[in-house]
């Protein structure tokens, strides 16, 4: 929104200083995750920006740190577990949270507010809490230390994404349309797939993509519930920061961004596509 003409000293005052406190907020979360992108380039083995870095001297520049992610066995592995666990715990909160969201959105439904509530509470209750309780159920049932037990921990802190995305597509949904599908011969499951699903697709996929970001970062639970084989690329990050203080984990953190910002920019792509769709200006 632009200054009015008209304005007095004190709305423009307000007009520019507003500016410069979401400036201030911008740089305050963002500044510490663009330090550590020149810094995963140090030639040498520091945390630190080194004269030569400072002097934009090539030889204080090295790919080193990246050759040693691609061919160091203990982030390989490591990156191969993440790649087993966040797909297949995403395909579950896919799965699960969309039939959740669908059958909240009926209004027939009882104590429909009480089960969102407890279905989105992996979200609101602490983590550390999420994961020793994990741990302790986990281990009555023989879950702690297998893969499948890592796979469902991450999909139950996946499923509230996918919930609260495709109910909120769910909002625009013109229930006439199942009506439509029925009336004309269509039985529940081709209505779904052919009328439903591709209207409520970008809140899926959105979600999706949410739950894969966080069973990809998450550290905490996979560490009560998972055991050495296990170990996912944060744990690898959290063991070479406390043991080794490796500077790979900048090269590690600096693919990781990338990643992150790939899949935020397909989020907000799918976000206008919805909006597209249900005749909404995107904004």
């Amino acid at each position: 929104m632009s200054l009015p003409v008209c304005a007095t000293p004190l709305q423009r005052a307000w007009y520019y200083g507003f500016r410069v406190i979401c400036g201030l907020i911008f740089f305050f979360l963002i500044a510490p995750i663009l330090v550590i992108i020149p810094l995963s380039f140090n030639a040498q083995d520091f945390f630190t920006f080194t004269k030569e870095m400072l002097n934009f001297d090539p030889a204080g520049y090295s790919l080193k740190h990246y050759r040693d992610f691609f061919t160091n066995s203990d982030w390989q592995i490591a990156v191969r577990n993440s790649f087993k666990i966040a797909p297949a715990a995403t395909l579950l909160s896919v799965a699960f949270g969309t039939l959740a969201a669908i059958g909240l959105s009926q209004p027939h439904v009882p104590f429909r507010r009480a089960i969102m509530a407890i279905l989105i509470s992996p979200m609101i209750v602490p983590l550390i809490i999420s994961a020793a309780g994990m741990y302790f159920f986990y281990s009555r049932i023989g879950l702690q230390g297998q893969y499948i037990g890592v796979v469902l921990a991450h999909a139950a802190l996946g499923i509230p994404f996918v919930i609260i995305t495709v109910t909120a597509t769910l909002v625009g949904f013109d229930k006439s349309l199942v009506r439509a599908s029925a009336n004309l011969g269509a039985g529940p499951m081709t209505t779904f797939f052919k009328i439903q699903m591709p209207l409520i697709l970008p809140g899926v996929v959105s979600g999706g993509l949410f739950a894969f970001i966080t069973s990809f970062d998450e550290v905490v639970v996979v560490l009560f519930v998972g055991s050495a084989g296990q170990k996912t690329l944060p744990w690898q990050m959290f063991t070479g920061l406390r043991e080794q203080i490796s500077p790979t984990i900048l090269a590690v953190a600096t693919i990781l961004v990338a990643i992150s910002i790939a899949l935020l920019t397909t989020v907000e792509l799918l976000r206008r596509r919805s909006e597209r769709l249900r005749g909404v200006t995107p904004s």
